[in-house]
C-alpha cells in the first residue's frame, strides 16, 4: 500500500514552507507596522494569518497528522467573521470621517 502522504509533501521539504510561512509572516508585519491606509493594514494581517496557516497545514500533512488541518479549518472561519465585522466597521469610519487613514482614528475616542 502507497503512503498516505500528498505527492506534494513528499517531493518538497519541510523547509521550504517554514522558510516561505516565514517570508509572507514578515511581509505581513512589516506591512502592519508602515502602512497608514487602514485597508491595507487590513489585508496585512490577513496575510500574517495565512502564513501561521501555511505553516500548520505543512507541517500537519508532514508529519501525517491531521490536528493542524482542522486547526486551520477553524482559523479560516474566524478569520471570515473578523472580516464582515472589521470591515463594516471601516465602512462605517469612512462614512463619518471620509477617510481611511489611520491617524484620523484619534478622532472617534469619547
Amino acid at each position: 500500500m502507497e503512503n498516505s502522504t500528498p505527492e506534494i509533501f513528499s517531493a518538497i521539504p519541510l523547509t521550504y514552507y517554514i522558510l516561505l510561512s516565514t517570508a509572507l509572516f514578515v511581509v505581513g508585519l512589516i506591512g502592519v507596522m508602515t502602512r497608514k491606509n487602514i485597508i491595507i493594514v487590513f489585508m496585512c494581517i490577513e496575510m500574517m494569518l495565512n502564513a501561521a496557516n501555511l505553516m500548520l497545514t505543512s507541517t500537519s500533512a508532514y508529519y501525517g497528522n491531521s490536528g493542524g488541518q482542522i486547526m486551520v479549518f477553524f482559523t479560516m472561519a474566524v478569520a471570515a467573521a473578523e472580516v464582515a465585522v472589521g470591515l463594516a466597521i471601516i465602512v462605517m469610519v469612512y462614512k463619518n470621517l471620509k477617510t481611511t487613514h489611520i491617524d484620523i482614528f484619534n478622532k472617534l475616542k469619547g
